[in-house]
This record gives C-alpha cells, structure tokens and sequence, in this order.
C-alpha cells in the first residue's frame, strides 16, 4: 500500500495536495481524476448514518444513544449493528462515519453525555473498540472522536482542559488508544485545547497518538476547530470543512514563507490517501457490506433497544401479565425523545411510540399529565396537505425576487438546508400548507428561523420579524432555531392557509446556503391542572400505570451543558400523585443521562431506557410484557440528588476548566466520598435470578461458574475490579478490570472467563507504565458495590 502511495502522491502538484488536506465541502472530502480519486462523502454516526443532507428525503435507521449502546455491556452485539451502520453509510454513498464518541461522563452535566458510552475508561474502550472493528470490517471508516478531553459543552470552542499526565493516560486517552488497536482508520480531534493547546494542533496527537500507538490513519479536525494557517505543521491532517480556507491560499503563502514545509503536507496527504484505499475511493469499487431489508433492520435495532434497557427496581410488578389494564402516562408516552440533539440528530422514516407499543398488546388508557414539550412542533404530516397537488404534506418553493425558479414537495414541514443548490440562487424560500385542526380550541400557529420571516394566515399577515440568533452556536442555530408564534381559535375540522416565507442568507463560500426553518403548531391544551388531574383517574382506575418521564433535546444537547439533573415542570409530582393512587406504578426514564428521582422507592418497577431510537415502543412493550428480558445494566452512576454528586462542575474559570479530581471520576469518585449513589454503577436487573460460585484465577483470566437459578432465560453481567488498599500511589478504591455478559436459560450453568488486560494492573508514571510490585484484590460480581467473591492476585 505505502509503495502505490508513494506513486501516486509523486503525480500531485502542491495545489493539489493542498486541496486534498482540506475539505470539499460539509460533508465531503476532495478528490483529484487525475490518480483516480473519487471524492468521499462523510456523515455524522454516534446514532445513525445522516449522510450529507439532514431531511426526510433521505431518511436514516435511528440508534439508541451511546449510553445505551453502553448499557448492554456487551461488545459482540455491536458486531450485528456495526453492519447495519455501515451498509446505512454505503447506502447513503458515505466512506467514513464520525462516530462512536469516546468521551468519559466526567460530570452527568456534560450536554453529550447521552451520546459517549461510560464514566468508565475500559468499559467504553471496550465498546469503542468493538464498534471500530464492527464497522470496518464492511469497508467502511470508523472515526471515534473527540480526541481529547472534550467531556463537557461550557465554552467548547475555547475551554482549556487542565489534566494531568496521568488521568489523560489511563483515562481520557484509553479509549482512543483501544480504537487505534482495533485498527481506526480516522480520529477527530476537539474543539477543546488541553493543557495550553488548541487540540487541532496539540503535542499530544504526535506523541501518543501518531508515535507511540503508531496511528496511521487520518487525524480530522472538528467542523472549524482549526483555528491558524500554521497548524498544517501540527498532527491535523484534514480540516474540514471544505472549501479551503485557512489552508487554501493562506497555506500555500506560508509554504512560501517557509513557515511550514512541504514534508508535513505529504504526510497528511499520504494519510488521506492510505485511508481512499482502504475505503474503496481509489479504485471506484468501494468494498460491498451486508443488504439489510427494512424488516431486518427493525427487528434488529429491537432486539438491541431491549438489550440496552436498565431495570433498576422491581417488586415483581414486571412483567405484565396478558389483559392487565395499563394506564399510559407522561409526557414521553406519545411524544417519546428517541435521539439527543445536535449533530447526532438522523430523520427515521418511522418512529414507534410507547403508546402505540403498549396499545398493540395491552388494553390502554391514555393522557399525558404533564407538558415537556414547550413551545412549537413541526406541523405533523397528517394535520397538513399540499395545496398544488392535495396530498399530505408541504410545498415549497425557491424565488429570487418575484421569480419562482424551483419547486418541491415534501412531507415534513421542517427542513434544514445544507449546501442546497436552489437555495443559492434563491432570495428567499416559501413554505405552503393548508393546516387541518383535529381539536378544537385555542391553536398556536407559527415557525422556527433566524433573518427575516414572515407567516402569514389565510393571507393575511400575522408575524412579519427580522429573528436574530442570540444564542450565538451555529449547530443550535441550525437545529433549533427561534420560535415565534401567534394564536387562534379553531373548531375541529377548520382549515386555515398557512404560508411562511423566510430569507435566504448570504451563502458560505464553497458550503452554499446553511439555512433552517420550520412551520410549526401547538394544539390546544387542557388547563394544567385539570390535565393532571385526569391522569392521576386513570391510575386510579387501572391495573397498573405506566408513567414515561425524560428529558428533551433542549435539555441534553451538543452546545450546551445542563444546569439541573431534576425533570422538567411537574413530572415528578405526577409520578409522586399516580404512585399514591396506584402501588402498581412502573415508571420509565426517557433520558439520555442521569437524572434525579425522588420518588424511586415509592414506586413498583423503574426502567431506564435512555434515548433508545427508532424502535422505542415495540421495545419497550416486548420489555415489559416479558417478550425480552431487560439486558442493560447501568454505564454511569445515578445520583440521588445533584448534591451528591462529587464531580460536578462543567462551567470553566478565566477560560480553564480544571480536572482537579484527577483519576477520580464516576464510580472512582463515589466510592472515594463515601456517598451512597440511588444505582450503582454496573446495576441492573432481569426478570430471572443467579447464583455464581469457583472463582479461578490463571494468569489474567478469571474463571467464575454461573447459574440461571430462575424459570426463564436471562443475561447477567460479571463484572471484575481490581483494589490495592496497601498500595503506596494514589488509587481508586477499586476499578472495572474486566467484564462479560452471559445469557443462559432456565437451570443452565456455564464456566465464563473474563480477560483482565495487562493495563488493568498498570498505573502512569513519567518514565512511562509501571506496575507497582506486590499483590492485587480481585472483586467480582454484578455491580462495583455487589461483589460477592474476592481473591489475591499477585
């Protein structure tokens, strides 16, 4: 490979090199005819494969977050989606995915922490490692990222990170260094800068990176985190996005100048070129990956959503038993958040509800209590029609001035554009419907954009605004633009005109149009209180209720970081009230992160099932049905109440944020304070029981003998830490060494091995790794607080 590189990187002249180090555009890496090149579209990839547009034409498979991907505990399942993901990336023409992110849960505050796997270093090493040779083995780049220390959101474009040596090395650095033998092919590099240096162009992606771990794949920068002509001599070796601009013109000057060599440019060049080859861009037959029909990728992202739940409290009220009366209620029951937000937002073409899941198996009532939901939804297909064509939907139309130069159906009223060709010629952009009200009653009619935008109803004006983002973060920008609104009263069946004309910005040169708008609604309410009411009756009246509360995307995004762990508006006083008229009341988390629960054990059963994806309610119905068993079991520690919590802060002083807990993060720090968290980590339950006996210790694997005591099949998960009260460093109390998931049916018993990696025993120090003489305590068992056997290892 490295001879056909050398060959092929003697036919490019500077130029052209210089235009295959940057992007060709948000979404696309260059190509160049000349050596047989093809450019090589890119996509987002924590949750699922976007591609280069972010709309419904062009729909994707939702994934659950990756907290639960983590929460399953098990890598060979991520062998089966890694396939998915990459024939999602080959259908949709894209070679590299951006994703998985590896990032730690330092704080449950982090904005991202729903979309990185673990507070666990080796637990998401792991799975990161997993997910790298899962997808790469379908031809496909897998680009774990963000290298390094980007935990948190507070001031992600500017944050230095101050860590030591030795929690970036055995915690923060792990994961990648895992990816990097898993054989990574990319690596994005932060935002953020670490201890005084921008991460585009920081030490550290030589020295370990590229040195020590010999990478030789290619380093890319986040969407605009270079930040100078001169980092071209650093270890970045794509910036994106394209078209050239810092390293365009600018950098052909400073090869001039001197200032940065030639060399440097053909070691990024080769990178990019090694990486072509890898992918297929070279030779224009890209490797083929594994055909799933649209049933098989359902019926697969299922069966993982089950996997990834978290049973944490049960009374033997789950599973439900066939004819039991189910009231449904909550915020999240028919309005369920299936993805964060930000960059790992994907459009699916379906979206299954828990109220639907539940209403296809149990006899249902329904309403949801309490709002989450604030502000405007897009205008749902089946309330809006094209008025040219009468079909569900929206017309919209490109002009520039009073000409219409383009047209287009489409079925959802919200669209951002990236890079949309009409858009560029276009002066302004109208969005058509005719609005069908189902209910009768006080309506909210409006949009969602930035400029200038009007709406107006039946033809007449009702909001003409020149919006300003004031927020200032062009992804939030993008995603959830600002909202204006205007009510009116409808009766149930009224039709009303709706039409929305918004401004086209000026176009980014080489990207075109970044533009988002939406034509939205809010159908009329119940008065609060009698709303919550009504669904405390319903509980009354049932067999059992279920109550679905959870988060937004508002809440747990990129660009942001939480400043609360409690639920929004009154949802937990509407578990607390339905829990006081039915002790049979089961309630089910709908958040990507740790959230506070003051009503846990006032309640019969709590499932935790993060942001699950496109399956959610046949998933969660096949849960608590017993259908499937819940296979997770918890990645990150669950506070009782944020004041608990021992590392908190996301918010940096004088621009630092300073990791002064050093290699005490999650359960570490817990177990460090003494404080008893609501769940533990590595906590979870199934509707089966175990018992486990014979620990054995033979070099570094750990033998344990296991039994499905219960009457049905069941997973359980045997966790291995290592502690070293006596040691004469700083340690954790104790720290996962190990791990494997096992499922087996009614009565079986099964010997399981757990592999203890040599880095488990092995601490950083400035001459390098060293282990500290002496004799290791080994702990296993279900959880970091339920270890029921011990033994020396020395």
């Amino acid at each position: 490979m490295d001879d056909r590189i050398d060959q092929l990187l003697a036919k490019l002249d500077l130029p052209a090199k210089l235009r295959l180090i940057s992007g060709a555009g948000l979404f696309r890496l260059a190509g160049d005819p000349g050596i047989g090149l093809a450019e090589m579209p890119i996509s987002d990839g924590p949750s699922g494969v976007r591609g280069e547009s972010m709309d419904e034409p062009d729909p994707s498979v939702s994934l659950p977050s990756g907290t639960a991907v983590a929460a399953t505990w098990d890598p060979e399942l991520l062998t089966e989606i890694g396939a998915l993901i990459a024939a999602e990336a080959r259908r949709k023409d894209v070679y590299a995915v951006l994703g998985p992110t590896i990032n730690l849960h330092r704080s449950p505050l982090g904005g991202r922490h729903f979309e990185s796997f673990s507070e666990d270093p080796l637990l998401t090493a792991e799975m990161a490692a997993a997910y790298v040779r899962s997808v790469q083995a379908n031809g496909v780049g897998a680009c774990p990222k963000h290298y390094v220390a980007n935990d948190s959101e507070t001031e992600r474009f500017s944050v230095d990170v101050q860590v030591s040596d030795r929690a970036l090395r055995e915690l923060y650095l792990y994961p990648f260094e895992r990816a990097v033998e898993a054989g990574a092919w990319m690596i994005m590099d932060a935002y953020n800068g670490v201890n005084g240096a921008a991460m585009s162009d920081n030490p550290l992606l030589d020295e370990p990176l590229k040195g020590e771990w010999g990478f030789d794949g290619v380093v890319v920068s986040d969407w605009g985190a270079v930040r100078t002509t001169e980092a071209a001599s650093g270890g970045t070796d794509l910036c994106m996005p394209g078209p050239p601009m810092l390293w365009g013109e600018p950098l052909l000057a400073a090869l001039d100048a001197g200032t940065v060599s030639e060399d440097a440019i053909d070691e990024k060049v080769r990178r990019i070129l090694r990486f072509a080859t890898r992918v297929g861009a070279l030779d224009g037959t890209p490797l083929p990956t594994q055909d799933f029909t649209d049933n098989q990728a359902r019926n697969l992202v299922r069966r993982f959503t089950t996997q990834s739940m978290v049973l944490v409290r049960n009374d033997g009220t789950l599973p439900l038993s066939p004819g039991t009366t189910v009231a449904v209620l909550g915020p999240s029951a028919a309005e369920p958040r299936i993805m964060g937000g930000g960059s790992a937002t994907v459009f699916p073409t379906h979206i299954s509800t828990p109220l639907a899941g539940l209403r296809a198996v149990l006899p249902v009532t329904h309403t949801p209590g309490v709002r989450l939901i604030e502000g405007l939804i897009a205008a749902p297909t089946e309330l809006i029609t094209d008025p040219e064509i009468g079909t569900p939907g929206v017309r919209v139309r490109y002009f520039d001035g009073a000409t219409e130069i383009g047209a287009r159906h489409r079925s959802i009223a919200h669209m951002v554009l990236l890079g949309d060709e009409l858009a560029t010629r276009a002066t302004h952009i109208e969005m058509h419907a005719r609005l069908r009200a189902d209910t009768a009653g006080e309506w909210q009619l409006g949009f969602g954009g930035i400029g200038e935008v009007r709406l107006d109803i039946d033809g007449t004006p009702a909001i003409d605004e020149n919006v300003v983002d004031a927020a200032g973060d062009p992804v939030a920008a993008l995603l959830e633009p600002p909202q204006r609104s205007v009510a009116r009263i409808l009766a149930a069946g009224q039709e009303v005109d709706l039409r929305l004309t918004i401004a086209v910005p000026e176009a980014i040169p080489g990207l075109g149009v970044l533009l988002a708008f939406l034509l939205g609604i809010d159908r009329p309410q119940r008065p609060k209180d009698e709303e919550f009411a009504a669904a405390v009756e319903l509980a009354r009246t049932a067999d059992v209720a279920v109550v679905l509360v959870g988060t937004s995307e508002k809440i747990e995004s990129e660009g942001t970081d939480r400043t609360s762990l409690r639920l929004p508006d009154r949802q937990d006083d509407l578990v607390a009230a339905v829990a006081a008229v039915n002790p049979r009341t089961v309630v089910v988390v709908n958040s990507g992160a740790p959230v506070e629960m003051p009503w846990r054990e006032d309640v019969a059963a709590v499932l935790l099932t993060w942001f699950p994806g496109q399956e959610f309610g046949d998933a969660l119905a096949n849960v608590l049905t017993g259908v499937a068993e819940p296979g997770g079991r918890l990645p990150t520690t669950w506070p009782k109440t944020i004041t608990d919590v021992p590392v908190l802060h996301t918010t940096p002083a004088d621009g630092v944020l300073a990791y002064t807990e050093d290699i005490h993060i999650g359960y570490r720090a817990w177990l460090r304070a003494g404080t008893e968290p609501a769940y533990p980590f590595g906590h979870g339950l199934g509707y089966t029981t175990w018992s486990s006996s014979d620990l054995r210790v033979t070099g570094r694997t750990v033998s344990i003998t296991v039994t499905n005591t219960g009457t049905r099949t069941g997973k359980q998960v045997y966790q291995a830490y290592l502690s070293r009260p006596d040691s004469t460093i700083d340690r954790p109390v104790r720290w996962l060494a190990g791990f494997t998931a096992v499922t087996l049916g009614s009565g079986q018993s099964r010997t399981v091995d757990i592999d203890l990696p040599r880095r488990a025993f092995e601490h950083w120090t400035p001459e390098g790794w060293e282990i500290e003489p002496g004799t290791f305590t080994l702990h296993v068992g279900t959880s970091v607080t339920d270890l029921p056997h011990t033994t020396e290892v020395s």
